[in-house]
């Protein structure tokens, strides 16, 4: 199948005209009076970066409109009160998510009707303040007290330390879709994440437009000289991060391995007359590997909707279809376990034996399990929120002689559980996910541009089976070397590598967040010199 592509026609609209409220308080009449006419310019310009910078995802793809958009944004902040900036960051973020997050409420808000558009606009309303708002507010504090030559750099590594603070940083209430470093896995930036991470790239990312926005705020006297060292300092990382990128010595390919993506309608999916059609349909696609020989064949999430250890009939089924094609398989389904029903992967060895079973241990909030239960569940709306159990282990295993990862869905978006599984030895990764949940809108698309962002941090390859798209296999160097399209049905196969290791692997986001906050922390420290210094 052909290699995937996250390109759709999607245009960027122009940049509104340049101005803002709050410029610093030493600037003179005749050098700003006129971008300081109207207190509607800076919020506007803000949101038309917002905006610009959303198109930087899928399925625009148009990567290289994150910095222009992160420019306006970061132009909008400086110069302004905290309060300002956090109003100014809200008003990008919103528009921002708006825009990134406009596939969550493609199927489920359905069935929340006629409240559906608050499963995007609540997400947007708190990642804006959170993810831009907060950002806002912390760059204009820090410009208080930082050097002018230094500040822009602290702008940035503020930015990517608030995106890694409700991404990961809140921990299961975290969203971590629409990361700025996810748009970069197939630029010169790419290499980074490597060493970096998501959070590292997002930095590397800001770094030149937080400079080029001082500069237009403020003239480049300030940053004469900062301002080409930074260029050339990046410019250096972002070559060495390639020169010496694990990745690039990776040993060949040779191991065989096979996804399933059934293309069963979301609409149908839990339909008790589908399930026969799903089952026969899975099980075609599974035989069609014979002449192959994968090691194991990966089926996405939930594609059967029984619990599967209290079926016999269906559990011994499997086994004979592992054990006819001697492989490994790994289903989606649900299980059960007393009162608790979980969502999980189950690893049928080609003995026809249930080797292991993986439940996945980060629910999506509001979906798969209501956080704060007893507080919300008075919401009407509240009591059609799923009651998932939540897995207690990472499920590292064997398949087919090698040692996967499995990973269910939502999880694939947070770094930290990928990293984990590389800790406890894992080769390679398993992604099996259902995107029929956001039909042909962007969602899909990014889900699949993440989980390229997760290949480069951890040198691990990925197999991806999505239940209606987009499955494929990723190499270590964020590459999909198979594919299929969305709203196909077939097979993708391929084979994978030995891993290589990375940098990332040992530390983390935790520690990538940490040194961003020391980072800011110092420039922040490091006084300015005084005016009778200079």
């Amino acid at each position: 199948m052909s290699q995937i592509d996250l390109r759709s026609g999607a245009e960027a609209g122009p940049l509104a005209e340049d101005s803002a409220v709050g410029a610093a308080s030493d600037a003179s009449p005749t050098s700003r009076g006129r971008l300081s006419d109207s207190a509607l310019v800076a919020p506007a310009i803000a949101v038309v970066g917002g905006l610009l910078t959303a198109l930087a995802f899928p399925k625009t793809n148009a990567s290289w409109l994150a910095p222009v958009g992160m420019t306006a944004i970061f132009w909008a902040w400086f110069g302004s009160t905290p309060k300002r900036a956090l109003w100014r960051g809200w008003a990008a973020g919103f528009a921002f998510f708006c825009v990134t997050l406009s596939w969550t409420g493609e199927t489920a808000g359905k069935l929340i009707a006629p409240f559906g558009f608050l499963l995007v606009a609540g997400p947007a309303v708190a990642e804006g303040l959170l993810g831009f708002g907060l950002a806002g507010a912390l760059v204009a504090l820090l410009e208080r007290r930082a050097r002018p030559e230094l500040f822009p750099a602290g702008a940035a590594a503020l930015f990517a330390l608030c995106e890694w603070v409700r991404s990961e940083g809140l921990g299961e209430l975290g969203m971590p879709f629409a990361a700025l470093g996810y748009t970069q896995v197939a630029t010169p930036f790419g290499p980074l994440a490597s060493y970096a991470g998501t959070f590292g790239v997002t930095f590397a990312l800001c770094l030149p437009a937080a400079y080029v926005a001082y500069a237009l705020r403020n003239g480049w006297s300030g940053v004469a000289r900062s301002a080409p060292a930074c260029a050339a300092l990046l410019l250096a990382t972002l070559t060495a991060a390639w020169w010496f990128w694990p990745a690039r010595s990776a040993a060949p390919a040779t191991t065989r391995v096979a996804a399933v993506q059934g293309n069963i309608a979301q609409s149908l999916k839990f339909k008790p007359e589908i399930f026969a059609l799903t089952l026969r349909r899975y099980t075609s696609l599974t035989r069609v590997t014979r002449g192959y020989a994968p090691v194991f064949v990966l089926w996405p999430e939930t594609v059967i909707t029984a619990a599967i250890n209290r079926t016999p009939w269906l559990e011994r089924g499997f086994g004979a279809l592992a054990r006819s094609l001697h492989t490994t398989i790994v289903a989606g389904g649900f299980f059960e376990d007393g009162d608790r029903v979980f969502n999980a992967l189950y690893f049928f060895g080609p003995s026809g034996r249930l080797q292991a079973t993986y439940e996945k241990r980060q629910l999506v909030p509001f979906a798969e399990h209501l956080p704060f239960a007893p507080a919300l569940r008075w919401i009407p709306w509240a009591r059609n929120v799923s009651d998932i159990g939540t897995g207690r282990w990472n499920g590292v295993g064997d398949a087919g002689g090698v040692r996967v990862g499995p990973i269910i869905c939502w999880e694939s978006a947070f770094s930290n559980l990928a990293v984990d599984d590389v800790r406890s030895g894992a080769q390679a990764l398993l992604i099996a996910t259902d995107d029929a949940w956001f039909g042909t809108t962007g969602g899909p698309y990014q889900h699949a541009q993440i989980a390229q962002m997760r290949a480069l941090e951890t040198g691990r390859w990925i197999v991806r089976a999505a239940a209606t798209g987009i499955s494929g296999i990723i190499a270590p160097d964020g590459r999909y070397t198979r594919s299929a399209k969305l709203e196909t049905a077939g097979v993708v196969t391929g084979e994978i590598g030995p891993p290589v290791d990375t940098f990332y692997d040992r530390v983390g986001s935790i520690a990538i967040a940490a040194v961003l906050a020391a980072f800011v922390l110092g420039i922040a420290t490091w006084a300015r010199p005084s005016k009778s210094a200079a």
